[in-house]
């Protein structure tokens, strides 16, 4: 049987080593790897790197510790947007419903006696209907939606002023309570 001898120089940090190691020749080894998909490829062992594995040991560990904290942070992060998802779906349909009931309400003064508020206010009361049937409900990554819900705080405030009227939204944080709120 012959004989080889491997001479090598390893560095670990500042640490610097001579090796001398005597190998036999091996039959031509092979390892079996399962892929991500479940099935299996061999791949040949270069017999002459065998300390390949061992040198990349570090490499290899960190790795799988990247692809470990990869999914579980995905898992995580997919978990905590549905959360987020809900809180802000269910805050924006709240407003949502409020507006819409009164404008409902209005609408039915109006069909009741059409004369109770002026042509202004029921041109108001028209537009914000037409905003919030216009709101991309289905579509909350929509570039307007804040800009729709921004008219929609503003002509709500203007009817409430033209009709002298003290009705807020209590949902979302007023600029009187900016100064109780803590983070």
């Amino acid at each position: 049987m012959e004989m080889y001898r491997v001479q090598s120089r390893l560095k670990f940090g500042s640490n610097q080593r001579d090796m001398q190691i005597t190998c036999y020749p091996l039959l031509v080894a092979t390892e079996i790897n399962a892929n991500s998909d479940g099935q299996r490829s061999k791949k040949t062992m270069d017999p002459d790197d065998i300390f390949g594995d061992s040198l990349n040991l570090e490499d290899t560990h960190l790795n799988e510790g990247y692809k470990e904290g990869y999914d579980t942070g995905f898992a995580s992060g997919k978990d905590d947007g549905r959360e987020v998802g809900l809180k802000t779906g269910f805050i924006t349909g709240e407003e949502l419903g409020f507006y819409r009931g009164c404008i409902d309400i209005w609408i039915s003064m109006i069909r009741v006696e059409p004369t109770c508020f002026s042509t202004r206010v029921q041109k108001k009361i028209k537009e914000m209907d037409e905003l919030v049937s216009k709101y991309p409900i289905l579509d909350p990554e929509n570039e307007n939606v804040t800009d729709i819900m921004g008219l929609l705080r503003l002509k709500f405030r203007a009817i409430c002023a033209t009709l002298n009227l003290k009705l807020e939204y209590k949902g979302y944080p007023k600029a009187s309570d900016l100064n109780e709120i803590q983070f």
